[in-house]
């Protein structure tokens, strides 16, 4: 069984279903017990501003700023660096609990064993 998971999202509100399902996965990981750590990457990148999440609505879903609530508690939450710059998004910007960071973290968080990761 893995340790860790490691979630990439890179669909936001132009892809509600599979965002959710990521957001979906990652809460309830965290709620399990489980390490996790969710990378938001595409349009998914708006969620790291505050309020964006409270604006996604999709029927029959948890709403997403709860979600995301759940795995800024218990996980990690990483902006691609890359998805922020072409956005215009800064630290200063982001949701607290948020970091920037970039492939090369990205790639460290899935190397090791007991690892599993996610892209949604």
């Amino acid at each position: 069984m893995a340790n860790k998971l490691v979630i990439k999202v890179t669909a936001g509100a132009d892809e509600p279903e599979r965002c959710s399902q990521a957001f979906t996965v990652a809460a309830v990981a965290v709620a399990s017990g489980v390490e996790v750590s969710l990378w938001l990457t595409g349009e998914s990148a708006w969620f790291a501003l505050p309020g964006k999440a409270a604006e996604f609505a999709l029927p029959h879903a948890a709403p997403l700023q709860d979600l995301l609530d759940a795995v800024l508690a218990a996980g990690q939450v990483t902006l691609c660096t890359q998805c922020a710059a072409r956005r215009k998004i800064t630290e200063q910007d982001v949701i607290k609990g948020v970091r920037i960071a970039g492939a090369q973290v990205f790639v460290s968080e899935i190397m090791p064993d007991g690892v599993q990761a996610l892209v949604y």
